[in-house]
Protein backbone atom coordinates (compact mmCIF):
# COMPACT_ATOMS: atom_id res chain seq x y z
CA UNK A 1 0.00 0.00 0.00
CA UNK A 2 1.33 3.42 -1.01
CA UNK A 3 0.37 6.44 1.06
CA UNK A 4 0.11 8.38 -2.20
CA UNK A 5 -2.93 6.20 -2.97
CA UNK A 6 -4.76 6.68 0.35
CA UNK A 7 -4.11 10.31 1.31
CA UNK A 8 -5.72 13.41 -0.14
CA UNK A 9 -2.29 15.04 -0.69
CA UNK A 10 -1.36 12.03 -2.86
CA UNK A 11 2.22 11.79 -1.66
CA UNK A 12 4.12 9.30 0.46
CA UNK A 13 5.88 5.96 0.17
CA UNK A 14 4.88 2.44 1.16
CA UNK A 15 3.62 0.97 4.42
CA UNK A 16 5.54 -2.06 5.67
CA UNK A 17 2.39 -3.78 6.95
CA UNK A 18 -1.19 -2.67 6.25
CA UNK A 19 -4.33 -3.83 8.07
CA UNK A 20 -7.87 -2.67 7.28
CA UNK A 21 -10.39 -3.04 10.13
CA UNK A 22 -14.05 -3.03 9.09
CA UNK A 23 -15.58 -3.83 12.50
CA UNK A 24 -15.16 -2.32 15.95
CA UNK A 25 -13.88 -5.64 17.31
CA UNK A 26 -11.49 -5.93 14.37
CA UNK A 27 -10.14 -2.44 14.98
CA UNK A 28 -9.44 -3.23 18.63
CA UNK A 29 -7.85 -6.58 17.74
CA UNK A 30 -5.61 -5.00 15.09
CA UNK A 31 -4.38 -2.42 17.59
CA UNK A 32 -3.70 -5.08 20.23
CA UNK A 33 -1.74 -7.15 17.72
CA UNK A 34 0.40 -4.21 16.63
CA UNK A 35 1.06 -3.13 20.20
CA UNK A 36 1.83 -6.67 21.35
CA UNK A 37 4.45 -7.02 18.65
CA UNK A 38 5.97 -3.69 19.68
CA UNK A 39 5.81 -2.48 16.09
CA UNK A 40 5.83 1.15 15.17
CA UNK A 41 2.18 1.80 14.35
CA UNK A 42 0.08 4.41 12.64
CA UNK A 43 -3.68 4.82 12.55
CA UNK A 44 -5.17 5.87 9.20
CA UNK A 45 -8.65 7.25 8.71
CA UNK A 46 -9.64 9.24 5.65
CA UNK A 47 -6.06 10.29 4.89
CA UNK A 48 -7.00 13.97 4.71
CA UNK A 49 -4.80 15.19 7.55
CA UNK A 50 -1.66 13.17 6.93
CA UNK A 51 1.57 13.69 5.00
CA UNK A 52 4.02 10.77 5.04
CA UNK A 53 7.58 10.93 3.74
CA UNK A 54 8.63 9.41 0.44
CA UNK A 55 10.39 6.68 2.44
CA UNK A 56 7.01 5.48 3.69
CA UNK A 57 6.40 3.97 7.12
CA UNK A 58 8.36 1.01 8.47
CA UNK A 59 5.65 -0.32 10.76
CA UNK A 60 2.01 -1.34 10.94
CA UNK A 61 -0.65 0.91 9.43
CA UNK A 62 -4.17 0.27 10.75
CA UNK A 63 -6.93 1.70 8.60
CA UNK A 64 -10.14 2.34 10.54
CA UNK A 65 -12.86 1.45 8.02
CA UNK A 66 -15.63 0.88 10.56
CA UNK A 67 -19.01 2.36 9.66
CA UNK A 68 -22.25 3.00 11.50
CA UNK A 69 -24.40 5.67 13.17
CA UNK A 70 -26.43 4.55 16.19
CA UNK A 71 -29.10 6.72 17.82
CA UNK A 72 -29.08 6.65 21.63
CA UNK A 73 -31.63 7.73 24.19
CA UNK A 74 -31.61 11.48 24.81
CA UNK A 75 -33.53 14.32 26.39
CA UNK A 76 -36.43 15.90 24.53
CA UNK A 77 -35.27 18.36 21.89
CA UNK A 78 -31.93 16.63 21.45
CA UNK A 79 -30.56 13.59 19.67
CA UNK A 80 -27.55 11.56 20.75
CA UNK A 81 -25.52 9.59 18.25
CA UNK A 82 -22.75 7.03 18.67
CA UNK A 83 -20.70 7.05 15.48
CA UNK A 84 -18.04 4.55 14.46
CA UNK A 85 -14.53 5.93 13.98
CA UNK A 86 -14.34 5.04 10.29
CA UNK A 87 -17.59 6.77 9.33
CA UNK A 88 -16.73 9.61 6.90
CA UNK A 89 -17.31 12.91 8.68
CA UNK A 90 -19.22 14.57 5.87
CA UNK A 91 -21.52 11.56 5.55
CA UNK A 92 -22.44 12.09 9.20
CA UNK A 93 -23.13 15.79 8.59
CA UNK A 94 -25.26 14.99 5.53
CA UNK A 95 -27.27 12.47 7.57
CA UNK A 96 -27.79 14.96 10.41
CA UNK A 97 -28.98 17.67 8.02
CA UNK A 98 -31.32 15.26 6.23
CA UNK A 99 -32.87 14.29 9.58
CA UNK A 100 -33.26 17.89 10.77
CA UNK A 101 -30.61 17.67 13.51
CA UNK A 102 -28.62 20.86 14.11
CA UNK A 103 -25.17 21.51 15.52
CA UNK A 104 -22.65 20.34 12.93
CA UNK A 105 -24.05 21.78 9.68
CA UNK A 106 -21.31 24.44 9.46
CA UNK A 107 -18.77 21.59 9.48
CA UNK A 108 -20.01 20.35 6.10
CA UNK A 109 -17.40 19.36 3.56
CA UNK A 110 -14.60 18.65 6.01
CA UNK A 111 -12.87 15.51 4.73
CA UNK A 112 -11.67 12.66 6.91
CA UNK A 113 -13.21 10.26 9.37
CA UNK A 114 -15.25 10.75 12.53
CA UNK A 115 -12.57 9.10 14.66
CA UNK A 116 -10.08 11.76 13.63
CA UNK A 117 -12.47 14.63 14.36
CA UNK A 118 -11.83 14.95 18.12
CA UNK A 119 -8.06 14.60 17.78
CA UNK A 120 -7.76 18.11 16.42
CA UNK A 121 -11.21 19.36 17.44
CA UNK A 122 -12.26 20.13 13.88
CA UNK A 123 -13.98 23.45 13.31
CA UNK A 124 -15.17 25.85 10.65
CA UNK A 125 -17.54 28.78 10.16
CA UNK A 126 -18.25 29.30 13.85
CA UNK A 127 -18.76 25.68 14.92
CA UNK A 128 -16.33 23.25 16.52
CA UNK A 129 -16.71 19.58 17.32
CA UNK A 130 -16.36 20.47 21.01
CA UNK A 131 -19.74 22.25 20.79
CA UNK A 132 -21.52 18.92 20.28
CA UNK A 133 -19.11 16.22 21.43
CA UNK A 134 -20.25 14.34 24.55
CA UNK A 135 -17.60 11.63 24.81
CA UNK A 136 -15.41 9.20 22.92
CA UNK A 137 -14.78 5.48 23.30
CA UNK A 138 -10.99 5.26 23.44
CA UNK A 139 -8.72 2.22 23.32
CA UNK A 140 -5.86 3.25 25.58
CA UNK A 141 -2.35 2.22 24.55
CA UNK A 142 -1.10 1.95 28.13
CA UNK A 143 -3.59 -0.60 29.45
CA UNK A 144 -5.20 -1.94 26.27
CA UNK A 145 -8.69 -1.24 27.58
CA UNK A 146 -11.56 0.67 25.98
CA UNK A 147 -12.77 3.52 28.17
CA UNK A 148 -15.36 6.23 27.76
CA UNK A 149 -13.78 9.67 28.06
CA UNK A 150 -16.00 12.72 28.46
CA UNK A 151 -15.39 15.71 26.23
CA UNK A 152 -14.42 17.82 29.25
CA UNK A 153 -11.48 15.47 29.90
CA UNK A 154 -10.09 15.59 26.38
CA UNK A 155 -8.35 18.97 26.61
CA UNK A 156 -10.18 20.23 23.54
CA UNK A 157 -8.95 23.58 22.29
CA UNK A 158 -8.30 25.27 18.97
CA UNK A 159 -7.24 22.41 16.63
CA UNK A 160 -5.87 20.30 19.46
CA UNK A 161 -6.71 17.78 22.17
CA UNK A 162 -5.04 15.60 24.77
CA UNK A 163 -4.73 12.92 22.07
CA UNK A 164 -2.94 15.24 19.65
CA UNK A 165 -0.71 16.35 22.51
CA UNK A 166 0.52 12.81 23.12
CA UNK A 167 -2.09 10.53 24.69
CA UNK A 168 -1.69 7.33 22.70
CA UNK A 169 -4.49 5.06 21.64
CA UNK A 170 -7.31 4.62 19.16
CA UNK A 171 -10.62 6.47 18.97
CA UNK A 172 -13.12 3.65 18.52
CA UNK A 173 -16.30 5.75 18.37
CA UNK A 174 -17.56 9.25 19.16
CA UNK A 175 -20.77 10.34 20.87
CA UNK A 176 -22.47 13.59 19.86
CA UNK A 177 -25.49 15.51 21.08
CA UNK A 178 -27.33 17.55 18.45
CA UNK A 179 -30.47 19.70 18.51
CA UNK A 180 -33.71 18.07 17.38
CA UNK A 181 -36.21 20.93 17.53
CA UNK A 182 -38.45 19.70 14.72
CA UNK A 183 -38.12 22.86 12.62
CA UNK A 184 -35.08 21.78 10.50
CA UNK A 185 -33.37 25.08 11.31
CA UNK A 186 -29.69 25.48 12.02
CA UNK A 187 -27.97 26.41 15.23
CA UNK A 188 -27.52 30.21 15.44
CA UNK A 189 -25.12 31.36 12.72
CA UNK A 190 -21.92 32.40 14.48
CA UNK A 191 -19.47 33.39 11.74
CA UNK A 192 -19.43 36.67 9.79
CA UNK A 193 -18.49 35.19 6.42
CA UNK A 194 -21.19 32.56 6.62
CA UNK A 195 -23.78 35.08 7.75
CA UNK A 196 -22.85 37.32 4.83
CA UNK A 197 -23.10 34.49 2.33
CA UNK A 198 -26.51 33.57 3.74
CA UNK A 199 -27.68 37.20 3.78
CA UNK A 200 -28.61 37.10 7.48
CA UNK A 201 -27.45 38.61 10.75
CA UNK A 202 -25.25 36.77 13.21
CA UNK A 203 -27.42 34.67 15.52
CA UNK A 204 -30.04 33.94 12.87
CA UNK A 205 -31.28 30.40 12.34
CA UNK A 206 -31.54 29.21 8.74
CA UNK A 207 -32.77 26.07 7.03
CA UNK A 208 -30.20 23.34 7.66
CA UNK A 209 -29.99 22.37 3.99
CA UNK A 210 -29.33 25.99 3.04
CA UNK A 211 -26.51 26.28 5.55
CA UNK A 212 -24.95 23.06 4.31
CA UNK A 213 -25.16 24.08 0.66
CA UNK A 214 -23.70 27.51 1.44
CA UNK A 215 -20.81 26.09 3.45
CA UNK A 216 -20.00 23.60 0.69
CA UNK A 217 -20.02 26.46 -1.82
CA UNK A 218 -17.73 28.59 0.35
CA UNK A 219 -15.32 25.70 0.85
CA UNK A 220 -15.33 24.85 -2.86
CA UNK A 221 -14.44 28.46 -3.70
CA UNK A 222 -11.27 27.92 -1.64
CA UNK A 223 -10.48 24.49 -3.07
CA UNK A 224 -11.41 22.92 0.26
CA UNK A 225 -13.87 20.32 -1.04
CA UNK A 226 -12.42 17.15 -2.56
CA UNK A 227 -13.12 17.32 -6.29
CA UNK A 228 -11.32 15.31 -8.97
CA UNK A 229 -11.80 18.22 -11.38
CA UNK A 230 -10.20 20.78 -9.02
CA UNK A 231 -6.43 20.54 -8.77
CA UNK A 232 -6.48 22.88 -5.77
CA UNK A 233 -8.33 20.22 -3.76
CA UNK A 234 -5.37 17.82 -4.01
CA UNK A 235 -4.18 18.89 -0.60
CA UNK A 236 -4.78 18.25 3.07
CA UNK A 237 -6.82 21.41 3.49
CA UNK A 238 -5.28 24.16 5.59
CA UNK A 239 -1.62 23.29 6.02
CA UNK A 240 -1.09 25.72 8.90
CA UNK A 241 -3.23 26.57 11.89
CA UNK A 242 -3.99 30.16 12.80
CA UNK A 243 -1.33 31.10 15.37
CA UNK A 244 -2.30 31.78 18.98
CA UNK A 245 -0.14 34.48 20.59
CA UNK A 246 -0.20 36.71 23.62
CA UNK A 247 -2.07 40.00 23.46
CA UNK A 248 1.12 41.98 24.07
CA UNK A 249 2.83 40.33 21.11
CA UNK A 250 -0.24 40.85 18.91
CA UNK A 251 0.04 44.59 19.51
CA UNK A 252 3.46 44.59 17.80
CA UNK A 253 1.94 43.50 14.50
CA UNK A 254 0.70 45.94 11.83
CA UNK A 255 -2.62 47.58 12.65
CA UNK A 256 -4.37 45.82 9.76
CA UNK A 257 -3.38 42.33 10.92
CA UNK A 258 -6.60 40.39 11.66
CA UNK A 259 -6.83 39.21 15.26
CA UNK A 260 -9.46 37.65 17.49
CA UNK A 261 -9.52 37.64 21.28
CA UNK A 262 -9.67 34.07 22.58
CA UNK A 263 -10.91 34.67 26.14
CA UNK A 264 -13.99 36.42 27.40
CA UNK A 265 -13.75 39.15 30.01
CA UNK A 266 -14.07 37.93 33.62
CA UNK A 267 -17.68 37.44 34.70
CA UNK A 268 -19.29 40.01 36.95
CA UNK A 269 -19.31 39.02 40.63
CA UNK A 270 -22.20 39.96 42.93
CA UNK A 271 -21.13 40.84 46.47
CA UNK A 272 -23.63 41.03 49.33
CA UNK A 273 -23.97 44.33 51.20
CA UNK A 274 -21.46 44.58 54.01
CA UNK A 275 -19.08 42.00 52.56
CA UNK A 276 -15.59 42.92 51.48
CA UNK A 277 -15.21 42.31 47.74
CA UNK A 278 -12.28 40.19 46.66
CA UNK A 279 -9.45 41.79 44.76
CA UNK A 280 -9.98 41.66 41.00
CA UNK A 281 -8.01 38.93 39.26
CA UNK A 282 -4.62 39.98 37.97
CA UNK A 283 -4.81 40.83 34.30
CA UNK A 284 -3.15 38.16 32.21
CA UNK A 285 -1.66 38.34 28.73
CA UNK A 286 -4.81 37.16 26.95
CA UNK A 287 -4.52 34.79 24.01
CA UNK A 288 -5.14 36.24 20.57
CA UNK A 289 -5.71 34.27 17.37
CA UNK A 290 -4.05 35.60 14.22
CA UNK A 291 -4.75 34.87 10.57
CA UNK A 292 -2.13 32.52 9.13
CA UNK A 293 -3.32 33.34 5.60
CA UNK A 294 -2.74 37.07 6.20
CA UNK A 295 0.73 36.42 7.61
CA UNK A 296 1.66 34.24 4.64
CA UNK A 297 0.44 36.76 2.08
CA UNK A 298 2.13 39.69 3.84
CA UNK A 299 5.36 37.68 3.94
CA UNK A 300 5.31 37.83 0.15
CA UNK A 301 3.84 34.42 -0.66
CA UNK A 302 0.77 34.69 -2.84
CA UNK A 303 -1.77 32.28 -4.23
CA UNK A 304 -0.24 29.84 -6.69
CA UNK A 305 3.31 30.38 -5.42
CA UNK A 306 5.77 27.54 -5.94
CA UNK A 307 9.51 27.06 -5.64
CA UNK A 308 11.43 26.72 -8.92
CA UNK A 309 11.08 23.25 -10.36
CA UNK A 310 8.70 22.07 -7.62
CA UNK A 311 5.40 20.31 -8.28
CA UNK A 312 4.03 21.47 -4.92
CA UNK A 313 2.39 24.88 -4.84
CA UNK A 314 0.29 27.16 -2.70
CA UNK A 315 -3.35 26.84 -3.74
CA UNK A 316 -4.47 29.30 -6.40
CA UNK A 317 -7.59 29.90 -4.30
CA UNK A 318 -6.35 30.02 -0.69
CA UNK A 319 -2.89 30.69 0.73
CA UNK A 320 -3.38 28.32 3.68
CA UNK A 321 -3.36 25.23 1.46
CA UNK A 322 -0.37 23.51 -0.10
CA UNK A 323 -1.37 21.50 -3.16
CA UNK A 324 0.05 18.71 -5.28
CA UNK A 325 0.02 20.04 -8.82
CA UNK A 326 0.68 16.59 -10.27
CA UNK A 327 3.43 14.14 -9.34
CA UNK A 328 4.72 16.12 -6.36
CA UNK A 329 6.76 14.29 -3.73
CA UNK A 330 6.40 14.57 0.02
CA UNK A 331 9.84 16.19 0.05
CA UNK A 332 8.61 18.93 -2.28
CA UNK A 333 5.57 19.54 -0.06
CA UNK A 334 7.78 19.75 3.05
CA UNK A 335 10.28 22.02 1.27
CA UNK A 336 7.54 24.51 0.38
CA UNK A 337 6.09 24.33 3.90
CA UNK A 338 9.54 25.06 5.39
CA UNK A 339 9.98 28.02 3.03
CA UNK A 340 6.63 29.49 4.10
CA UNK A 341 7.42 28.84 7.76
CA UNK A 342 10.80 30.58 7.46
CA UNK A 343 9.43 33.59 5.58
CA UNK A 344 6.66 34.22 8.11
CA UNK A 345 9.01 33.83 11.06
CA UNK A 346 11.58 36.15 9.47
CA UNK A 347 8.96 38.80 8.72
CA UNK A 348 6.80 38.65 11.85
CA UNK A 349 8.50 36.45 14.45
CA UNK A 350 5.57 34.01 14.34
CA UNK A 351 6.18 30.27 14.06
CA UNK A 352 3.42 28.66 12.02
CA UNK A 353 2.36 25.20 13.18
CA UNK A 354 1.38 22.51 10.67
CA UNK A 355 -2.20 21.28 10.89
CA UNK A 356 -1.69 17.86 9.25
CA UNK A 357 0.25 15.08 10.96
CA UNK A 358 3.72 14.83 9.44
CA UNK A 359 5.32 11.37 9.47
CA UNK A 360 9.03 11.24 8.66
CA UNK A 361 8.97 14.95 7.80
CA UNK A 362 9.68 18.14 9.69
CA UNK A 363 9.53 21.89 9.15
Amino acid sequence: MQFSDVTTMRVGGAAYHFVEATTEAGLIAAAHEAWGGHDEWLLLGGGSNLVVSDDGFDGTVIRAATRGIERLESAEGTVRLRVQAGEPWDALVASAVANGWAGIEALSGIPGSCGAAPIQNIGAYGQELSDSLVAIDFLDYLDGEVERIGAADLGLDYRTSAIKQGRQGVVVAIELELLDTGDALSAPVAYDQLAGALGVQLGARVALATVRDTVLSLRASKGMVLDAADQDSVSCGSFFTNPIVGENFARTLPDDAPRWQMEDDPADVVVALGEEPALPPQRSDHRVKLSAAWLIERAGIGKGFSLPGSRAAVSSKHTLAITNRGGATASEVAELARFIHTRVFSEFGVRLQPEPNLVGLSL
